[in-house]
């Protein structure tokens, strides 16, 4: 039977980490890979993390299951960061949370939630977005369709294209969003473009799906989820996915959220039971250790420490983004002010894929072909350096 297989397309990240590594060019740079990596070029463990893991070392009695909502300790305490301490959906009693593994857990989750409610539902993603929502979606029966967002080539967001492709969604049909610090592009939603979605989603009935994976790494904790928030001020339904790989730096503790806001406690039960029903029947129960590290942090006074941590990284990137473009222009470059003015760990410089092939190839700087980078991969060694390289291949 499995001779019949043809083989898979290799993932273009994960061929360009085997090229950097084969490379023996000592000056190359990786802006590839989506992890924070610090002035060192690590991703290294928290300090907040490794205070956690020592108590729940000292602490801990059992390596027996949580049950397959996981830890509700932290599904609270998540629920509470997203939302905010006293949003009125957790007053309500309209919210429920389960942990998942990681946020791709979290979308197919939901998305298999979605699927036993509506079968072929279709859900509409931004044009660009994170490789892996399509597979996620089609692996759950849903019908994906794009909408207009970012152009690449002169650096906007494209909103009123955005909400003109919208205006094709209905009632039973999904909206993904990015919460905050988009991926690819870097471009976010402002306050009253967030409004004007929020006030859309009502008007023609769809269920906005938001994606949350960089939390703290756009402003701050707060700022970050604003539009989130009005989203779920507003509409009556709502899903979130939300990942604690990044913020917490817990990328292969396979740490996350599903939220489903409802409009009554009574079909949030439902819902729930209907979520943890395709959860069973996929990865049946969550891993614990990453959630009690996170429930950890943010029920004590570990979570200033984090804090501070957050703010730290948060910092750097900015500062990244600030230095990269000011190199940019002290070399005649004047056309990359957006790169300063969007926010977390990526952005697209708006290159050709032959451009970008010639960076790889004669300065050993790695990026995927559509010259998305992770600002994180640079440092203060290698940004005049890259600032040449780009000024050269344009």
């Amino acid at each position: 039977m499995l001779e019949s297989l043809s083989p898979f397309p290799a993932d273009p990240i994960l061929k360009l980490m085997g090229e950097l590594k084969e490379d023996p060019r000592e000056n190359k740079i990786d802006l590839g890979v989506g992890v924070y990596r610090n002035e060192q070029g690590d991703t290294p463990v928290l300090k907040a993390v490794k205070l956690a893991e020592a108590r729940i070392l000292e602490n801990e009695q059992t390596k027996s299951y949580v049950g397959p909502a996981g830890n509700l300790g932290f599904n609270k305490a998540m629920s509470k960061l997203i939302l905010g301490e006293s949003h009125q959906t957790l007053i309500e009693n309209r919210v429920r949370t389960i942990q998942t593994p990681g946020g791709c857990g979290a979308l197919k989750a939901l998305a298999d939630l979605v699927g036993r409610a509506k079968k072929g539902a279709k859900v509409f993603v931004s044009q660009p977005t994170w490789a892996n929502h399509e597979a996620i979606f089609d692996g759950s029966g849903l019908e994906v369709k794009y909408y207009r967002y970012y152009d690449k080539a002169n650096s906007r967001l494209l909103f009123d294209e955005m909400m003109e492709d919208l205006n094709e969604a209905t009632s039973g049909d999904l909206v993904l969003v990015h919460g905050c610090c988009h991926n690819p592009c870097g471009a976010d939603l402002n306050q009253t473009q967030w409004q004007q979605f929020a006030e859309l989603a009502n008007q023609l009935g769809f269920t906005p799906f938001i994606d949350v994976a960089y939390q703290g790494f756009g402003a701050n904790l707060e700022a970050d989820a604003q539009g989130l928030r009005v989203v779920a001020d507003q509409c009556k339904e709502v899903l979130i996915a939300a990942s604690c790989s990044k913020n917490f730096g817990l990328y292969r503790e396979r740490t996350g959220v599903a939220m489903l806001i409802c409009d009554t406690p009574e079909h949030a039960d439902v819902a729930l039971s209907q979520m943890l029903a395709a959860t069973r029947a996929n990865y049946s129960m969550p891993p614990s250790h990453g959630a009690s590290i996170v429930e950890e942090i943010l029920n004590s006074e570990l979570k200033s420490v984090w804090v501070d941590e957050l703010e730290e990284m948060h910092g750097r990137i900015a500062s990244l983004r600030k230095q990269l473009n000011q190199a940019l222009k002290a070399r005649g470059a004047h056309q990359f002010d957006f790169i300063e003015q969007q926010n977390g760990m990526f952005s697209f410089l708006g290159l050709s894929e032959a451009q970008v092939e010639t960076l790889k190839k004669d300065y050993a700087i790695y990026m995927v072909g559509s010259s998305r980078i992770n600002i994180a991969g640079i440092n203060d060694a290698n940004v005049d350096y890259l600032a040449d390289a780009i000024v050269a291949v344009i």
